[in-house]
């Protein structure tokens, strides 16, 4: 016989904590002038790192964005609609996928010694790259919450447009731009509803 318990009470994490990650967490689409510090990055990436990957690939490269001609270059390429906030967000990160990731896999999954020779594919090494990036994606949105700050992830950009403009002599391809700082006035839209578990789980 099986008792029912709040879905809250079954996690380990204190409420507290679920709340800031997940429930009381909202996209930005505005921040105060309150400065995001290079350690709050550090910190970011020092904990998101961590969580897991296709054989340990870790695809995800970050670009940070907190100068003026940093975002005078970025700006254009973003959508009209994403322009302005980026361009007033006190920190821009464009997250993208290292298309040559394998070169690492010898140092990041070293019990197996031929895991570099498995991506000489070009096609299926990109792929995996962008699954796995966008996964750290993810990761990485959960991180900045951790931190005490807000993201605004938007996909409404130039992609071609910013790899030739910030990664032309690296293999990286932008995956998705994410504004980051403390929300600022009247930052959130109305709460969108989410689908339920039985609408989205099933058991077999």
């Amino acid at each position: 016989m099986t008792t029912s318990v709040e879905p809250t009470e079954a996690l380990s994490l204190p409420q507290d904590v679920q709340d800031l990650l997940f429930r009381e967490a909202r996209t930005a689409n505005n921040f105060s002038d309150e400065p995001v510090t290079d350690e709050q990055i550090r910190a970011i990436y020092e904990l998101v790192k961590w969580a897991p990957t296709s054989m340990n690939n870790q695809p995800l490269r970050a670009l940070v964005i907190r100068t003026e001609e940093g975002k005078k270059r970025l700006a254009p390429l973003m959508s009209e609609g994403n322009r302005a906030k980026t361009e007033a967000a006190p920190v821009t990160v464009v997250l993208a996928a290292d298309t040559e990731f394998h070169e690492n896999l010898p140092r990041t999954f070293p019990h197996f010694p031929g895991a570099k020779d498995l991506f000489a594919d070009e096609t299926a090494r990109v792929e995996t790259a962008k699954l796995n990036a966008l996964l750290q994606v993810g990761y990485f949105i959960i991180g900045v919450r951790a931190a005490g700050l807000a993201a605004g992830p938007m996909t409404g950009f130039d992609g071609d447009g910013i790899d030739k403009e910030f990664f032309a002599d690296k293999p990286w391809k932008s995956l998705v731009v994410i504004n980051v700082g403390k929300p600022g006035e009247n930052p959130w839209f109305d709460r969108l509803p989410r689908l339920d578990f039985d609408e989205v789980v099933e058991t077999v």
